[in-house]
């Protein structure tokens, strides 16, 4: 099989750009919306949600890769990277370096892509690795660069990237690319459609030992921050990894061939998606934010531990509901009093109750 890098028309991709011009139009004016939702917080609201927003991501991006990272430690690494007051934590390395990257996305989100950034970016997120040759610099391995699953006596090989010798006159070409792409550049490209081709270029070319998948997603992210001139707040991270199976057999077809509208199509429903997703998310932790400022000296800590532990789960909530055995099991409360807190939580507008006896359950009374 010849991969995408081995066919004569590489990389000069085909595509149809008119296919593309709704979701365009879609993305620029769905980015006024999030920008406008952004407005209704302030001070230290807004510095926790935008440190809330950008830990997210960047546990989403390691869990793509099947590296679980806590969130609070991401968030605590986050503050401190940003010079933003918040509880310190302790963190691991994996956390630390995570953190600082995409900290780095989105305070420079407007500086042009070059080797030394992209090095400082592999540095910062294999920070603690002592398993890799090479950290900080493109990979010179002489084994082939494949993506493989299966046993080790019979791999089934997705994916071979150029070979390491190829790899700095490749990123050469794709980083002179993305700058002359970008809305100051000399050949501007929308958003969707520079991110999208970006993040599979990158990851074609598959340029270092480690970390290729999340240093691609940062690509993309800072391609949609820089077309509408702010920090982007996209979750781009979460919403792929909630098709991470379909991202990766959507990656694997598009390196085949470098006719990439199956691939720039999926790519905008994604980055569509992740927008809708950055909305909903917004107002539901400013609306949390609302919430426990209100209930502030009506509740008990055991009712204020039990509404933190639902805000946790986000947006979608606890699956099925809060019920009083989840209250107990949180708080440690009897059930006599899990049965006074709950019904006090109703009463105050915190929760809402569906359901009967045992069937009962209860959830966040917010965006009602």
């Amino acid at each position: 099989m010849q991969w995408n890098w081995q066919q004569p028309d590489w990389p000069n991709f085909d595509y149809d750009a008119a296919a593309l011009q709704a979701a365009e139009e879609r993305f620029l004016k769905g980015a006024g919306v999030v920008v406008g939702a952004m407005l209704h917080a302030d001070g230290e609201e807004k510095d926790a949600l935008t440190i809330e927003l950008i830990a997210q991501e960047t546990v989403d991006s390691s869990a793509i890769e099947g590296e679980v990272l806590d969130r609070a430690s991401v968030q605590s690494s986050l503050a401190r990277h940003m010079g933003i007051r918040a509880e310190h934590r302790r963190a691991n390395a994996a956390e630390t370096g995570a953190a600082e990257l995409m900290a780095n996305l989105y305070q420079t989100y407007d500086d042009p892509i070059s080797d030394q950034l992209l090095f400082d970016w592999h540095s910062m997120l294999m920070a603690g690795r002592r398993d890799l040759n090479d950290i900080g610099r493109y990979r010179t391995q002489s084994d082939p660069m494949q993506i493989v699953s299966g046993a080790l006596h019979a791999p089934r090989v997705h994916y071979e990237a150029p070979p390491s010798d190829a790899v700095p006159q490749e990123m050469h070409g794709f980083i002179a690319w993305l700058n002359q792409t970008a809305p100051t550049g000399a050949k501007p490209l929308p958003a969707i459609t520079r991110a999208g081709i970006a993040h599979l270029w990158f990851e074609s070319i598959h340029p270092f030992e480690d970390g290729n998948g999340r240093i691609g997603r940062a690509i993309a992210e800072k391609a949609l921050a820089q077309t509408i001139e702010a920090p982007t707040l996209t979750a781009l991270a979460e919403t792929i990894h909630r098709h991470r199976k379909d991202y990766y057999a959507q990656l694997q077809r598009a390196s085949q061939s470098n006719q990439l509208d199956d691939w720039l199509s999926w790519f905008a429903d994604i980055v569509l998606a992740a927008q809708e997703r950055t909305l909903t998310r917004i107002r539901f932790l400013i609306e949390k934010t609302r919430l426990l400022d209100r209930l502030r000296g009506q509740i008990n800590e055991r009712q204020e531990k039990a509404l933190i532990r639902m805000f946790a789960e986000g947006p979608d909530g606890f699956a099925g509901g809060l019920s009083a055995k989840n209250y107990r099991t949180i708080t440690d409360a009897t059930t006599a009093t899990a049965t006074r807190d709950l019904a006090d939580l109703v009463r105050l507008g915190a929760l809402r109750r569906e359901g009967e006896r045992k069937s009962t359950r209860y959830y966040l009374a917010i965006g009602e």
